[in-house]
């Protein structure tokens, strides 16, 4: 088995997508709030920053900046992954592999992060985040879609209550 070798930079910005294990299912949207006191529990106990965040039925997408001389966001996601598997009812179908391991089988091993190297990097990723349920075809528009950071960044100033709704902004390639 190949090793995978993750990114660890002290106090940096780090850009994540997490997945359940059934593509096909609405748990994280089903049990947002759930998967809000998860966040807020760990956060409690192990700090960092929550700059973006969009939750769709079947992965999330979030931006943290962790503290200085701080690497572990591991740690951290184990716990939430963890909190909210032991919160939300068990309808999963759970192979020999994921019973040996004493898991749920509600979500992917594995994750993907990303350390943000610059401010035009952040910027194209923070985007990308608040766009993504519309991509997704989950929303009409990032200020219809509930589970994520784009309102508060609309009354904050930073986004138009339109933006991405024309058709100039729409057809931006994301990816």
């Amino acid at each position: 088995m190949r090793t995978y070798i993750r990114a660890r930079v002290p106090g940096a910005s780090y850009f994540f997508t997490l997945t359940l294990q059934d593509r096909r299912s609405s748990l994280l949207i089903e049990h947002v709030d759930t998967l809000r006191k998860a966040f807020q529990a760990v956060r409690r106990t192990h700090p960092f920053t929550m700059e973006a965040v969009s939750v769709l039925p079947d992965h999330l997408h979030c931006i943290w900046t962790l503290p200085e001389e701080d690497t572990d966001y591991s740690t951290r996601w184990s716990l939430i992954k963890a909190s909210f598997s032991r919160a939300v009812p068990q309808r999963e179908q759970v192979g020999a592999s994921r019973i040996r391991r004493r898991e749920r089988g509600i979500w992917q091993r594995r994750y993907w992060e990303h350390v943000i190297r610059d401010e035009a990097e952040y910027a194209r990723i923070f985007d990308y985040i608040h766009y993504n349920p519309v991509k997704h075809g989950h929303a009409a528009s990032c200020a219809s879609w509930r589970h994520s950071s784009f309102r508060k960044y609309v009354e904050a100033g930073l986004y138009t209550e339109d933006w991405a709704a024309s058709p100039e902004t729409s057809a931006i390639d994301w990816d």
